[in-house]
């Protein structure tokens, strides 16, 4: 049995449209994958709805130790160049080549903060 947190996830969907169409707290996995293959009225008109223009759900990665979680993304988020933990040093990130400046992003997901490297102009 799987969450309907993590049935969301699958079907990529907001974890809120799955309660909202009486996806169960749990269900199987044989049930869902069932439903993802023989959409109900719901799903299939919410997937030709999609414009792709920015994900339901997104993995982060800590490129640091590895550790990942799935997280909404939210409007307000930059395309990240790096996230890492938060209990880990700014310092053991990649280096930062020369003429590129580095902005830091906090609160991505529950534990990461986001690294955004760009180069700065006429370099």
């Amino acid at each position: 049995m799987i969450t309907r947190r993590e049935a969301a996830q699958f079907l990529d969907i907001p974890p809120e449209m799955a309660k909202r169409h009486g996806i169960p707290a749990r269900i199987s996995q044989e049930e869902l994958a069932a439903m993802d293959e023989n959409p109900p009225a719901w799903l299939a008109q919410s997937r030709a709805n999609r414009t792709g223009k920015r994900p339901v759900w997104t993995t982060l990665e800590c490129v640091i130790c590895g550790q990942t979680e799935t997280a909404r993304p939210k409007k307000w988020w930059p395309e990240f160049t790096y996230v890492y933990c938060q209990h880990h040093d700014p310092g053991e990130l990649p280096e930062l080549p020369a003429e590129w400046v580095r902005s830091e992003y906090d609160g991505i997901g529950t534990r990461f903060i986001g690294v955004v490297d760009v180069a700065l102009p006429g370099s």
